[in-house]
């Protein structure tokens, strides 16, 4: 039998003891609040504004033309006009922009051949890419038709392109041909996906599980046991870093053979540069975790503590959507965050086939989170359990 007395005595120790923990308290206040505006601001968002480059070896009304209409379209961001074709090749490359649409030097002759304009794009984010290859094939379809009927000048108020428009482009008359360069080939999403899911999953389960093995340890009083021994705390974390690190290694492996077999998903820098990738992030979140736990005394503490950090690193890393989705803020936001250098490395080395040295500073900065959450969270350890 229900007594009432007794169970609303129960409901005022439980808020009471909430009041004594007041970071599961900010926790379960600031929580809903920061998922709201992520799934608002941070998924899903229009792609405007990507950064690009604009290659013109040519001069004339035509160009002018191009190049207004090309500025005034929301969907780019025109770093710079150059002229220089292996430069403009090269800042794609380098990640610096996301593509080079390049006018050739006859772009602009007075002739009755067809004008022909190279769209040089990095195809390693899907979704960008996409986006940019639907404007620009609109851009030029417009244009295309205003050389056909002779005009001179195009609205560059109505430069947004509609991806509707796309399938309309098999039948007019091609008086400017758009050849698109890309780079890495056909990405699928799912290839785009992948990499990123890999790197979130190898932090989910290193930093969850360095909540049950310290934590957990220390609630249930295994923590207290260990450290009637003469045991450093240097040496009890990196024993369990070490671990956890070794069970992470195994999970790894799993992950990417099942991604290969099950996506057919294809590892253009090799399994072994992959493996070591994930295994410096799992390093780098172990470490986190242990950041986390050094001072929380229950498995429900660290996960409410934890919970604000981990699901915001997930939505704003760039792991289902492209970072230049969200708003300025968002996107400067990313950088603080260890998950979005994995998420790029990991994307690099899979998709664009790129060496270690070629992310070395994704793995220098997961590096540095890494030994910066190892040496705080053993100046923060509470050896008192």
């Amino acid at each position: 039998m229900l007594e009432l007395s007794k169970f609303w005595w129960m409901i005022k120790k439980e808020l009471i003891s909430l009041k004594r923990h007041p970071a599961r308290l900010v926790s379960i206040i600031a929580f809903p609040i920061i998922m709201i505006l992520l799934f608002g601001y941070g998924m899903g968002g229009e792609m405007t504004d990507l950064p690009i480059l604009v290659v013109s070896q040519s001069h004339g009304n035509l160009t002018d033309l191009t190049l207004d209409t090309v500025k005034g379209t929301e969907t780019y961001h025109v770093v710079e006009v150059i002229d220089d074709i292996d430069e403009g090749k090269q800042r794609v490359d380098s990640g610096e922009v996301k593509a080079a649409i390049i006018l050739p030097s006859d772009y602009d002759d007075d002739s009755s051949q067809q004008k022909s304009v190279t769209l040089y794009l990095d195809s390693s984010d899907q979704m960008a890419s996409q986006i940019l290859e639907s404007s620009t094939q609109g851009i030029f379809y417009r244009l295309s038709n205003a050389v056909a009927a002779s005009q001179t000048s195009v609205s560059t108020q109505n430069a947004s392109v509609q991806p509707s428009l796309i399938h309309s482009l098999s039948n007019f008359k091609d008086d400017i041909a758009l050849h698109i360069n890309k780079i890495y080939g056909n990405i699928k999403y799912i290839d785009f996906l992948v990499p990123a899911v890999l790197g979130m999953t190898i932090m989910f389960s290193c930093m969850m599980g360095m909540g049950a093995t310290i934590a957990g340890e220390r609630e249930t009083g295994e923590l207290a046991r260990l450290f009637m021994t003469p045991t450093s705390v240097a040496t009890v974390i990196g024993g369990k870093i070490a671990a956890k690190l070794l069970i992470e290694l195994v999970r790894a492996l799993i992950l990417i053979v099942m991604a290969i077999i099950l996506f057919n998903v294809s590892i253009k820098g090799g399994i072994v540069q992959t493996f070591i990738v994930l295994v410096i992030g799992a390093l780098c979140f172990v470490s986190f975790g242990i950041f986390f736990s050094a001072r929380t005394s229950t498995q429900e503490d660290y996960a409410q503590i934890v919970m604000p950090f981990s699901m915001p690193m997930m939505f704003v890393s760039g792991v289902f959507y492209p970072i230049e989705t969200m708003p300025w803020i968002l996107q400067k936001l990313a950088y603080i965050f260890p998950l979005t250098y994995l998420n790029d490395a990991m994307r690099a080395v899979m998709l664009k086939g790129q060496s270690l040295g070629d992310v070395w500073f994704d793995l220098v900065i997961l590096l540095g989170f890494t030994i910066l959450f190892f040496i705080i969270g053993v100046k923060r350890f509470n050896r008192d359990v």
